[in-house]
């Protein structure tokens, strides 16, 4: 492995979403990530939490190793610990209470290493009324007051395929505070735990939001800002063939050039910050991109300072030349999925190796001591 944390080590409790998530990104910038799973799901190749229901690898499971335990067991508990008193950090994604209840809480494991970060992914957090109770990113995303600002004003939000919420406000969160976190136990030799919520990460999120209502730019109903497809220059549009574009040009000078390379000559479009004039400029600009394919809007505007890019699925995004020419996207046993980032330019990391079987590892435990290998 390499990368720029390489040398950290991480311990996962096999979970879903948020969780392997967040253990993704550590293992893809070259931490040593084991993932504990459950001993009874040892040596499944089909619908294992390493494995699509196709029996192809998962891609959020990519990159780290995988040890097979029942963390009921006396024996394997003491493994476990072992196993946690050489980390650096651990990442859990259980109800609040339920690692306590496994007798590897926070006191037992920060008293057995005090410099041990405890990463804890949850989707209402640790404490708070709703603490206890079941829920999804939709939910959490609709507590946050993100999901309100996203969809069409007509047809109620949309809940943006747990990219919001699971990722961005949960796994992508924690992430950020285990490093911040163990950035700091380097200096104070102190660890700590970090409480991260699906719920305050996407409320996180939602700073723009505040931002704007704070200087009197923002209405809390959809399609009816600037940046929520309200303005006829911030939007999508579908063209004659079906396909979908985006337009940016918020800048006064991205918008004449849009004027002018959709031969736009029509004063009333002078009136871009005025958000009366925008149901009718829209429905006019709607009526330009549908006269065309979306290949000729791509030859006319893409790599312009319109701001313009065609609305493609991750299949399609993978094959745009300039994905390629970055390698953005890369197939691994036949499934494709997004390549490590941020990008590096002295501690680049490697391409992430595929999800391991469950247990792939036990005797592969390097850094441990041979008696207290699985």
């Amino acid at each position: 492995m390499s990368g720029p944390l390489t040398g950290l080590k991480v311990i996962e409790f096999g979970g879903i979403g948020p969780g392997p998530f967040c253990a993704m990104m550590l293992a893809d910038m070259g931490a040593d990530v084991i993932r504990l799973d459950r001993k009874a799901d040892k040596g499944r190749d089909r619908g294992a939490p390493g494995f699509l229901a196709s029996g192809r690898r998962s891609v959020l499971h990519r990159g780290r190793r995988s040890v097979a335990v029942d963390l009921k067991s006396p024996q394997d508990h003491g493994k476990v610990l072992a196993l946690i008193d050489g980390a650096d950090a651990v990442i859990e994604g259980y109800r609040p209470g339920v690692l306590e209840r496994l007798g590897l809480g926070p006191d037992v494991l920060l008293a057995r290493n005090p410099r041990l970060v405890i990463g804890r992914m949850t989707g209402w957090g640790q404490d708070g009324p709703l603490a206890q109770a079941a829920g999804h990113d939709i939910n959490y995303i609709a507590l946050s007051g993100a999901l309100a600002t996203i969809g069409r004003k007509e047809g109620g939000p949309v809940a943006p395929a747990a990219m919001i919420g699971d990722l961005g406000g949960g796994g992508m969160m924690l992430a950020f505070g285990i490093a911040c976190a163990v950035l700091e136990a380097r200096g104070s030799g102190r660890g700590q735990v970090v409480d991260a919520a699906v719920l305050d990460g996407a409320a996180l999120l939602t700073s723009i939001v505040c931002e704007l209502r704070a200087l009197g730019m923002w209405q809390d109903q959809r399609q009816g800002n600037l940046l929520d497809g309200g303005s006829h220059f911030y939007d999508t549009y579908e063209c004659a063939d079906g396909q979908w574009i985006s337009i940016g040009a918020l800048e006064p000078q991205f918008y004449a050039l849009m004027l002018e390379k959709l031969g736009i000559t029509d004063p009333e479009f002078q009136r871009q910050r005025d958000p009366a004039a925008w149901p009718a400029l829209k429905t006019k600009v709607a009526a330009i991109f549908l006269s065309q394919p979306g290949a000729h809007w791509c030859g006319l505007l893409e790599g312009t300072d319109v701001c313009f890019a065609p609305v493609l699925s991750t299949a399609d995004a993978a094959r745009h030349p300039h994905n390629v020419a970055r390698k953005t996207f890369f197939e691994s046993d036949g499934v494709l999925q997004p390549s490590p980032a941020p990008r590096f330019s002295r501690t680049p990391a490697d391409r992430p190796g595929p999800a391991p079987y469950i247990g792939e590892h036990d005797e592969e435990m390097s850094w441990l001591p041979n008696a207290a290998r699985p």
